[in-house]
Order: C-alpha cells, then sequence, then structure tokens
C-alpha cells in the first residue's frame, strides 16, 4: 500500500540534542563549557536513552522530564562539573526550546503539501514536545504529538507504536516512520512500519533482529521516499 502517513521521533531527529549544551557554551556566563560541550552533550544523550530502556524492561516508569534531568546529572558529574546549580538550570531550560535541523520545516511543508499526514511519535512528555514543536515553529505542518505518556512505557514496546494506528486509522504499511536512532528504526521495522534511519552521524548499523529499510544522512529525502 502506498504511504499516507509520516511519523516522526523528536529528539536528535527534528530536534538538535546538542543545541543546548553547544548555545549555553556560547553564552559568556558559562565559559567552563567551552571545551566540555560536546561531551556534556554526547554523555547526556546517552544516559536520557539509557535509563529509558532500563525503566521499561524493569516497569519502573516515569517521564521523560525526570529522565532527562537524571540524564543530565550524571552527565555534568561525568565531566566535572557536578554542583553548578547556574549550569544545570540554563541546560534544563533550553532543553525546552531546542532547535529544529535546517531541513525540517520545508520537509513538513512538503509532505503536507503531498496531502500527508504528520506526526511525532516520542519518549517526550506533552508538555516537553509542545514546548519544542512552538519553539521550531512547527505546529502547522503537524497533525498531531504522539507521547509514550499515554501508554506509560517507553520506546521501542510495541504499545508506543500502536498509537500511530489508533490516532490515524491506517494500516501499518501505509507508515513512514523516521528516526535519527538506530534502535528505534530497527524497532519500528520489527513492527512492521517501513522505517528510514536519518544516520547523520555516519554510525554503524545496529546489530539486532531488523533493519531499516532506508537510511539518510538528513531529513531532505523524506518527501520524496514517502511518495515514491
Amino acid at each position: 500500500m502506498p504511504i499516507t502517513t509520516c511519523i516522526f521521533d523528536a529528539y536528535g531527529t527534528l530536534f538538535d540534542v546538542a543545541a543546548a549544551a553547544r548555545i549555553a557554551a556560547a553564552e559568556p556566563d558559562f565559559p567552563q563549557l567551552a571545551d566540555t560541550w560536546p561531551a556534556v552533550a554526547e554523555h547526556w544523550r546517552l544516559k536520557q536513552l539509557q535509563y529509558t530502556w532500563l525503566r521499561a524492561i524493569t516497569g519502573a516508569h516515569t517521564d521523560f522530564w525526570q529522565v532527562t534531568q537524571e540524564g543530565l546529572d550524571w552527565a555534568l558529574e561525568r565531566n566535572g562539573l557536578d554542583g553548578d546549580t547556574a549550569l544545570r538550570a540554563r541546560l534544563l531550560a533550553l532543553y525546552w526550546e531546542l532547535q529544529a535541523y535546517a531541513e525540517v520545516p520545508a520537509m513538513l511543508h512538503a509532505l503536507k503539501e503531498a496531502g500527508m499526514n504528520t506526526a511525532i511519535l516520542s519518549n517526550g512528555s506533552p508538555d516537553m514536545l509542545n514546548g519544542a514543536v512552538q519553539s521550531a515553529g512547527i505546529r502547522d505542518v503537524l497533525d498531531d504529538c504522539l507521547s509514550v505518556e499515554s501508554v506509560g512505557i517507553f520506546k521501542p514496546d510495541a504499545s508506543v507504536y500502536d498509537l500511530v494506528g489508533k490516532r490515524f486509522g491506517c494500516a501499518k504499511d501505509e507508515v513512514l516512520f523516521v528516526s535519527s536512532n538506530g534502535w528505534d528504526a530497527a524497532g519500528a521495522s520489527g513492527y512492521g512500519f517501513t522505517t528510514a534511519w536519518v544516520n547523520r552521524a555516519g554510525e554503524p548499523l545496529d546489530r539486532l533482529p531488523w533493519t531499516p529499510q532506508h537510511v539518510l544522512t538528513d531529513l531532505t529525502g523524506i518527501p520524496e521516499l514517502a511518495t515514491a
């Protein structure tokens, strides 16, 4: 069946998760980040994801904002910046205003012009997603923001991917699911979606039972892929 519905992961896919640390590092109040911000951003994201997986498999769900704070606390301590309350507060504030990647608005507009359903499917809490979407100015080209909070478990649990069919009434093979996380794209492939992995960093393919059908370096080619 042709693709009718394009679903996007949020963090790292539409929104640049390194932007908070990068922006803070350029501000005069935080010279301590000048050399360490790439490591802080990497460690923050790594722990944020690891904590979602651990909470999912142990049934210890909490919202993504709590996981985001805990991941940052680990990253700051790892880089010798724990106890810097002003820096912590600034990084968390910036996370609510993450920048979208440059190609995102035009890509989403092209999908809507082609008649596609468009939505976010994210681990993020509804408030976090609303803040990011508002900050990026892309609300008018998204039909919905679907959060794992409605099912109480993080991706890649199948109940999260079920939200797409429930919202749009579409079959699995009508969905193009797009993520910058290889494990997420793989999990969605196993679920039955057509998937595109946006591999901006040129990382190796995850060794999992499923693989994404498409691998891209950015989101520019998504409209052509969806309408092919």
